[in-house]
């Protein structure tokens, strides 16, 4: 896989990961372990986006292949068809904005 853009990634309860999966237009690389899902994003994916709670962005992520996985690591469920391993950002913070109950900060009353 080619990462021409660097990787974060962003972080959410397992209860949530199955709920965003078929939100979702196109997936990139997804790992789980028993209690986390992390979506691998492009870098920055957090400029001038407030994720909700209680996803987590986490930046500097690092891309393993499933062949390499250590013993009681994440385990990769799922890999993109391409050759990028990013979920694009946008759709994935309108799923877990949806899943949350979360309005989008754009969609938000702005005060003066």
């Amino acid at each position: 896989m080619t990462l021409p853009l660097g990787c974060d990634a962003v972080e959410v309860p397992a209860r949530l990961g199955p709920l965003l999966m078929p939100r979702l237009p196109r997936t990139g690389c997804v790992y789980t372990d028993r209690t986390h899902w992390w979506w691998i994003v492009p870098a920055d994916s957090d400029v001038a986006l407030e994720w909700p709670e209680p996803a987590r962005y986490v930046p500097g992520a690092v891309v393993v292949p499933a062949g390499l996985r250590a013993p009681g690591a994440l385990r990769l469920v799922h890999r993109p068809d391409g050759t990028l391993p990013y979920t694009p950002p946008i759709p994935l913070y309108l799923a877990l904005c949806r899943a949350t109950g979360t309005t989008p900060t754009w969609s938000r009353p702005v005060s003066a």
